[in-house]
């Protein structure tokens, strides 16, 4: 019933975050309304010893992303890349607290980070769409089966169109898309277009009966072995 109960528990775990498939054994996510793979680890560059803190300029963020992408590229796939923003309306920031490309609760569907911001994870930005703020459960609260999720700037892999020196970013800390300079240092988190391969849900619900199976025969042998007396 223990086995039962954590397996119970688990399936309500991902069901809460229903557009998010674990794919790679956990190290990356599948976000189904995007129709693109998350790394899991949201901060892989320091994890993974290239940069000490995460922190690089856009340009370095780019390059990092791009080793991703040698050999046999990491997790076998090889075309991983930062995240875009879709410059809407007027070209460059058009800001506004709410359903713009640019400021506070933005209109998603400009922003793969925003989407997942505000949509998938259900966070709330600082100011609510009059400006007033904060509006209570502000912030990156909600950080689903993501791990090292830094609550600051990560940067974008679009430039800004009316500025080059500049590139569009996302705050995570309080739900502010913006453009930065390319400069300034920011976290990266990479992204790629589509699904990676993943276990097809048929063999997953086999190997999941297997799995009962196997543990009802054990407890059989169990039981033959070492009879109660």
């Amino acid at each position: 019933m223990k086995h039962l109960s954590g397996i119970l528990l688990l399936f309500v775990f991902t069901s809460a975050d229903a557009a998010l498939l674990s794919r790679a054994g956990g190290a990356a996510y599948y976000d189904t309304v995007l129709d693109l793979t998350w790394l899991a680890d949201t901060n892989w560059a320091q994890t993974s010893s290239y940069d000490a803190d995460g922190l690089m300029t856009w340009n370095q963020a780019q390059t990092w992303v791009s080793t991703l992408n040698t050999g046999a590229g990491h997790l076998g796939t090889t075309d991983w890349r930062l995240p875009t923003v879709t410059d809407s309306g007027t070209p460059g920031c058009n800001y506004a607290f709410e359903y713009t490309d640019c400021g506070y609760n933005v209109d998603t569907s400009t922003g793969e980070m925003a989407s997942l911001f505000y949509d998938t994870l259900g966070n709330l930005a600082y100011l609510d769409g009059d400006g007033i703020g904060p509006q209570p459960g502000w912030g990156l609260t909600e950080t689903g089966p993501f791990t090292n999720f830094q609550p600051y700037l990560y940067w974008s892999g679009t430039e800004y169109v009316t500025h080059t020196d500049f590139a569009w970013g996302f705050d995570f800390y309080n739900g502010n898309q913006f453009s930065g300079d390319k400069l300034d240092y920011y976290n990266a988190w990479a992204v790629r277009s589509g699904d990676i391969a993943a276990v097809p849900v048929p063999a997953a619900a086999w190997l999941f009966g297997s799995a009962l199976m196997g543990l009802v025969s054990l407890r059989r042998v169990r039981s033959r072995v070492n009879p109660v007396v």
